[in-house]
């Protein structure tokens, strides 16, 4: 059992050729329909020519059909056309005045269409079908009617039209298929082009972002900063009276009272401090870093952040980790706004864990939330800047925070979980140093909750 091989699908050029040829063909079938039954001398054969033009007409007609669905009518075997083309102007000739009649000139429009559709062995060899037939009509006139000029004369322009036809036709196939291949290049360098636009906007626009983002700390640093000298001054001035009040001789209740007072100077002055401390510039100095002091440090800020003494906070950071060679500010910017957007995604009580662990030769921090979680649409958008679910979120933290990691030769993934948990994993490169630290774990409650990620 054989199976067929599949046949190719014609190209632009040979459905375009062969629609030229169609419409050539339908012109001659109509000249030739008011050639024959308008010419006098066409009376006697007029039913035979009307029989000869009808059969043309019904191939023509079925050309036109296969035409239009795409198809080449007798693609694979264009000598099959050529033969029965020449049969066909060879009867409209014999039947109407042989060598002279008007029909010869077919000849030549089936040459123009031949040269079109195909190639220059093709166009060649139905010429010489064409020569055969007109060459056939001489043999078959009276001896008074045969004119050998008009045969030579014939046949020079036969070749003479095949020749200029096939010319022809080479030239507009070749302009055709180098016009093809200029229009590919520019399609392929407007895509180029758009690929290259829509990266310089993403990066114009991760850039803006970070401008934003390092407006806004400096704004909120130089207010930190402002309002830590306003304080700062009165609570010096408070913490004063209230020492010289202690060193009087006073009651036991008062004497209790005042130590109250100082005790809460202190926190309030401990409070500052931190606040100071994170409204300084911002430094680039790279330093070896414990990961657990910058987790510490990081939620020590996240404290002051509202919800964040409402939520259960756990951070487990085992002995012997070892150091990492990085800027520290940046480095707890990233976990301040991963624990801020996991305060943000968790209602009153919820669960925040933070847990740090060496592996695969990299630091793996892992900030996990019982909260709302991350609709599926919303995951492929979660690190481009300025996309935020919060009502009043900027949408920097997380790409700030991928930023500032890369920068580090890490990365910050967001990985699916079961249920409505939020999981991101941050990995850093480490050095070959480590530092002892304790597991913490801190939990603390108080009020309020915030909307959802990130």
């Amino acid at each position: 059992m054989t199976t067929a091989l599949p046949v190719a699908a014609p190209s632009r050029w040979e459905l375009a050729a062969e629609l030229i040829a169609v419409k050539i063909r339908w012109f001659g079938l109509i000249i030739g329909y008011v050639l024959v039954n308008v010419d006098p001398s066409a009376v006697e054969h007029r039913p035979f020519l009307n029989a000869i033009l009808a059969l043309g007409g019904l191939y023509a007609l079925f050309d036109t059909f296969q035409s239009y669905r795409g198809r080449v009518f007798l693609g694979q075997y264009p000598l099959i056309v050529s033969v029965m083309e020449a049969l066909f102007i060879g009867l409209l000739c014999y039947f109407h005045g042989g060598m002279e009649s008007y029909f010869r000139y077919y000849y030549l429009l089936s040459l123009i269409c031949c040269a079109i559709r195909y190639s220059s062995r093709i166009t060649f060899a139905t010429c010489a079908l064409h020569c055969a037939s007109y060459a056939t009509l001489y043999l078959l006139a009276p001896v008074e009617q045969r004119s050998f000029l008009a045969l030579a004369l014939m046949l020079v322009v036969l070749g003479w039209v095949t020749w200029a036809g096939d010319s022809m036709a080479w030239l507009l196939k070749n302009v055709g298929e180098h016009l093809a291949r200029l229009n590919a290049a520019l399609q392929e360098n407007q895509s180029l082009l758009e690929t290259r636009i829509d990266e310089r906007t993403r990066q114009l626009q991760e850039t803006q972002a970070q401008v934003l983002h390092q407006e806004k700390m400096a704004a909120f640093g130089l207010l930190a900063a402002g309002i830590a000298h306003e304080v700062g001054n009165p609570l010096t001035s408070i913490s004063s009276l209230v020492q010289m009040l202690e060193r009087r001789d006073c009651d036991d209740y008062t004497r209790e009272r005042l130590a109250l007072v100082s005790e809460q100077l202190q926190r309030i002055q401990k409070i500052l401090r931190e606040l100071v401390n994170f409204s300084r510039p911002a430094s680039t100095e790279r330093s070896w870093v414990s990961m657990g002091e910058i987790l510490e440090e990081a939620l020590n800020i996240a404290k002051y952040y509202k919800g964040t003494k409402s939520r259960l906070v756990k951070l487990e950071a085992p002995p012997g980790l070892p150091l990492i060679y990085g800027v520290r500010d940046q480095l707890v910017q990233i976990f301040l706004n991963l624990v801020l957007n996991a305060v943000d995604a968790t209602r009153k009580n919820g669960h925040i864990g933070i847990t740090a662990e060496f592996a695969d030769g990299a630091m793996v921090i892992s900030v996990r939330d019982d909260g709302s979680g991350i609709i599926p649409g919303n995951v492929s958008r979660l690190f481009q800047p300025y996309f935020t679910t919060k009502k009043h979120g900027t949408g920097l933290g997380l790409f700030v925070s991928r930023k500032l990691a890369a920068e580090h030769g890490g990365t910050i993934e967001f990985e699916p979980t079961m249920g409505r948990e939020t999981l991101f994993r941050v990995r850093l490169p480490v050095g070959h140093k480590s530092v002892d630290r304790v597991s913490i774990e801190s939990i603390a409650s108080c009020q309020s909750a915030a909307p959802g990620h990130p």
